[in-house]
């Protein structure tokens, strides 16, 4: 292994986004591949503590920094890490995507693009101006490049654009890239010479809610039920893998690849909901022989998806069944012992928020090939 190419995480969560840094070359979903240590994360930031246990569980060498960035200095980050300015390869993370999430549209703040916590995006253009490393990588959620949030994207774009970086963007669905899940992030990317980063091409098709062309030359998506291949059977039912209560049977009534509207009086249910009145998570099942939807960070008692199968309660009722923290880690495309801290609500907010492993593989590996590092050939 030669010198470690070295790496700045911002909002590090988790640490999906460096996880994709530090396994770029690996092999796809191969657990035990962790490629060639091209790169390595020298400091990751968060301003939860608790995600950032989960980075170091994960991470044994990174050293990290817990606090809100716009009260942390890069001369601090660069401290942490031990690095000079111009020396980071990258400069990678992802804002919180909460001010642009379209499950937050429901805030008049939101709608209007009024959430202070919007300025993030200035504070990673901070950064990259302090440090003006090689090249930079930015991931959020795709309600970024929507029109209600024009002003923020183009200030963010101009930013970044006005340090020399020429900065590139692109929506990239998930499953296109080998993860068994229909989400769609957008990635911003630039570098340091003002060359223009080409993206990568997708590795698998098949069809999405936007559109059901496939292109036969590529590997199929992953579906829920190849991503589950393997996984040990459920060894006992706890009321928390359970969905109960209120919607608690029609949830179990609902068919797989389904949701609420199956009990509207357009198909095959109880005349219960509505038409269109609720989220489209709502109740939502896993299909198996499909990837899986977006899995939600903060799901409320009835969003889904669930999994497609019932369990049998300890009354003998059949019930619908949350995902286990094993599946959630199988639809991120992440390795089988990927270690998470908290409660399972932690665990869920975290992956939910986290960049899914074999989408941020195919773009590090794309950016370190234009940029010399890796032969083309492996970042195929």
């Amino acid at each position: 292994m030669g010198e470690q190419l070295p790496v700045v995480s911002l909002f590090s969560g988790a640490g999906g986004l460096d996880l994709a840094v530090e396994r770029a070359d690996a092999e796809p979903l191969a657990a035990t591949d962790t490629g060639s240590g091209l790169l390595r994360v020298r400091v990751a930031t968060d301003y939860n503590d608790l995600a950032l246990q989960t980075l170091t569980a994960n991470f044994q060498s990174a050293r990290t920094v817990t606090g809100d960035i716009r009260q942390v200095t890069t001369d601090e980050i660069l401290a942490t890490a031990g690095l000079a300015p111009t020396e980071p390869v990258l400069v990678v993370g992802g804002p919180p995507c909460t001010p642009f999430s379209k499950s937050g549209f429901w805030l008049e703040q939101k709608r209007e693009s009024r959430d202070p916590n919007a300025s993030l995006l200035d504070e990673y253009v901070r950064v990259v101006r302090d440090t003006r490393p090689q090249a930079f990588i930015l991931e959020n959620v795709q309600g970024l490049t929507y029109k209600t949030h024009h002003a923020q994207f183009e200030r963010l774009l101009r930013g970044l654009g006005g340090l020399g970086y020429n900065p590139q963007w692109k929506v990239l669905l998930a499953a296109d890239y080998g993860v068994p899940q229909l989400r769609r992030r957008v990635f911003v990317v630039g570098r340091r010479d003002g060359e223009k980063f080409e993206f990568p091409e997708p590795t698998h098709s098949g069809w999405s809610e936007h559109s059901h062309a496939v292109d036969t030359t590529k590997t199929p998506h992953i579906t829920a039920a190849q991503a589950f291949a393997g996984l040990p059977r459920l060894a006992a039912v706890t009321d928390e893998d359970i969905v109960d209560g209120t919607y608690g049977q029609l949830a179990a009534e609902i068919p797989p690849g389904q949701n609420y509207l199956w009990h509207t009086e357009r198909y095959g249910g109880r005349n219960h909901f509505a038409w269109r009145s609720r989220y489209w998570t709502f109740l939502l099942r896993l299909d198996p022989d499909r990837p899986s939807t977006t899995l939600q960070a903060q799901p409320g008692p009835w969003v889904g998806p669930f999994h497609w199968e019932n369990v049998v309660t300890a009354s003998g009722e059949e019930r619908a069944r949350r995902l286990r923290v094993n599946e959630m880690l199988r639809l991120m495309s992440f390795p089988d012992d990927f270690k998470i801290k908290g409660t399972r609500a932690d665990v869920q907010r975290q992956l939910g928020n986290a960049v899914p492993l074999e989408l941020g593989k195919a773009v590090v590996r794309a950016l370190m090939s234009q940029l010399g590092y890796l032969h083309p050939a492996i970042a195929a």
